[in-house]
């Protein structure tokens, strides 16, 4: 079987130093707030190019105390326009810090429609969230003007995107804040949850790091008690532990060629598919596309997916269900006409073709050879 994602050979390469490193660990008495953690917090700051960041828990917990530090939700009125095409942390964070998501449709990239958002704008509205899909990037040139114009915050969603640049910037450094996953399969992911949040301003990275901690003051440099244990404001438990520290600084060292790895698998595929029924990704101008997922669309996508799957080769949707449909989170379109004609239309027909690192060149060969056999048979 060919897998969609694993993550076994990649430990196997990094095993003895993964290992090594969690035993130091163990050993330094220090299991929260460590050395690890802020070597971390000052490796990914440095990889993307931002003053500040702040590692926590999972990258929901990022979002969730993104909009808390902006205060986002205070008011049960507060409105955030995102997207309904996305993994469902970035709508469950909305709801969570207190506010209402508003959906805007997508373009043909899968990403958030920039032309869109203005007609959406009311009083209410408090922040635009972004999300950098399958690892490329949005057009945040046009998105952080109409936040500018209209007095918006900005949080972007960068969970799939690790790497990626706008015109030569990184994500999450375009936004208020940005929010980073180290879930497994993430283009830097750890092996259990994780989350970053980046800022370039100190006054939002030091209310971001009291919330992540029940409120406390940290010191500046470190991250330990600054004089006592006392919270000045609500907060929450959200920390990334030493030993996911430690296994991600290692990773981070791989983390270039990762990407770099996914963009040949990627070309292959594109290469060996540009001339089949399906739709492949758009690489936009000004954008680093790195490649999280290689998603591709077809109106027949079920039979497709069923005769890869007696082939041995598995492939995921990513995401079948739109989340204004999901009965969690529909109440919020009930009073308004949602209408989403593209993203829609997507969910019936995308699916993702295996692509992580340590896939073989041979394999995606395979892949593509069975997969346009199928579509001359369909």
């Amino acid at each position: 079987m060919i897998k969609t994602w694993s993550y076994i050979e990649e430990y196997k390469n990094l095993k003895k130093r993964i290992l090594y490193s969690i035993d130091k660990t163990l050993k330094s008495g220090d299991l929260f707030f460590g050395k690890q953690l802020t070597l971390f917090e000052k490796k990914f700051s440095k990889l993307n190019k931002v003053n500040h960041g702040i590692a926590v828990g999972s990258g929901t917990d990022a979002l969730i105390i993104a909009l808390k530090t902006l205060g986002i939700g205070d008011d049960k009125n507060d409105e955030v326009i995102t997207v309904s095409n996305s993994a469902i942390p970035t709508v469950s964070a909305i709801k969570s810090a207190g506010a209402k998501a508003i959906f805007i449709d997508i373009g043909n990239d899968y990403l958030m429609n920039p032309d869109k958002i203005q007609k959406h704008i009311n009083k209410n509205t408090k922040a635009i969230i972004p999300v950098h899909l399958y690892g490329q990037a949005c057009n945040m040139e046009k998105i952080c003007k109409i936040a500018k114009k209209n007095n918006l915050k900005v949080i972007e969603d960068c969970a799939q995107a690790q790497g990626a640049k706008f015109k030569n910037k990184y994500v999450g450094s375009f936004g208020d804040i940005g929010c980073f996953s180290f879930y497994p399969t993430k283009i830097l992911g750890a092996y259990g949850d994780g989350g970053f949040i980046s800022t370039n301003s100190k006054k939002l990275f030091q209310r971001a790091r009291r919330i992540r901690f029940y409120g406390i003051e940290q010191l500046d440099k470190e991250n330990k008690f600054n004089k006592k244990y006392y919270a000045n404001e609500h907060g929450i438990n959200s920390r990334l532990d030493e030993i996911h520290a430690a296994i991600l600084n290692i990773k981070i060292e791989y983390v270039k060629n990762y990407i770099n790895k996914r963009k040949r698998l990627a070309k292959i595929y594109s290469k060996e598919l540009k001339n089949t029924s399906l739709k492949l990704p758009i690489e936009k101008k000004n954008c680093e596309h790195v490649f999280h997922l290689y998603t591709v669309y077809h109106p027949k996508r079920n039979l497709i997916i069923k005769k890869l799957k007696k082939r041995n080769i598995e492939v995921k949707i990513y995401y079948q269900f739109p989340i204004h449909k999901m009965k969690a989170y529909n109440y919020m379109t009930k009073k308004k006409k949602v209408n989403l004609p593209i993203t829609q239309k997507m969910t019936k027909g995308i699916f993702s073709l295996p692509l992580y690192p340590t896939l073989k060149e041979g394999d995606v060969l395979k892949i593509t050879k069975v997969l346009k056999k199928i579509l001359k048979d369909i």
